[in-house]
């Protein structure tokens, strides 16, 4: 059993690490493996739409570890993004790697993984961001794990993260939550639904494709 949990910070030990820190050793004792990649260190190009990646299944910028971390992903039970709020949305690191991570392979291979994200910041945006990378796991039919309130930590520093009493206990709850969903999982073994076709429409006419 493994999580695959993304750093979108670009600082590698500050607030949204703590929080990833906090949910790693609550799977851990929960008996659930783990793995933290950093992302948002460094510059991450953009999808640029040119659908290469619908021929070879990857995306063909692969050395900055997207496709390391999809590869990861889909030997994995679920993932966990976490996120500092820049102008109240997701660094613009992250969101470019989660552009291109879940564009560049059919979203079927994600099918009941488990999904949940964690948001950091001063003070405000959070929810936005909250918002924002939650819809990577619904288009993608992930269920997304939910905690006792928003996963959200405030802070300035790691400290005051740790200091963030009701930020720590809801990382602890969010990590009991998918340990418990990923060992039921397992205990059932239940297989996926069979896929129902897809329609693909830009809001026109419907007599202008066929059933």
């Amino acid at each position: 059993m493994h999580v695959l949990l993304l750093n979108g910070s670009p600082n590698t030990k500050g607030c949204t690490y703590t929080a990833l820190e906090i949910i790693a050793s609550r799977l851990k004792e929960n008996g659930v493996d783990s793995t933290i990649v950093q992302v948002g260190r460094k510059p991450i190009i953009g999808c640029l739409g040119c659908g290469a990646c619908r021929k070879t299944g990857k995306c063909v910028y692969g050395d900055d570890g997207v496709n390391a971390a999809r590869d990861l992903l889909e030997q994995s039970d679920g993932m966990i993004v976490g996120s500092a709020v820049h102008y109240a949305s997701a660094s613009g690191a992250i969101t470019s790697f989660l552009d291109r991570m879940f564009f560049s392979r059919p979203n079927a291979s994600l099918r009941m993984k488990f999904g949940a994200c964690v948001v950091s910041c001063r003070r405000g945006g959070a929810s936005s961001t909250f918002d924002q990378l939650n819809k990577y796991f619904t288009i993608s039919q992930m269920p997304v794990v939910s905690s006792c309130y928003w996963n959200m930590v405030h802070g300035f520093t790691p400290k005051d993260v740790l200091a963030d009493r009701e930020g720590v206990s809801t990382m602890q709850t969010l990590a009991d939550n998918m340990a418990y969903l990923i060992k039921m999982k397992h205990a059932f073994n239940e297989p996926l639904p069979e896929l129902p076709r897809h329609y693909t429409t830009n809001f026109v006419r419907e007599d202008l494709y066929e059933d």
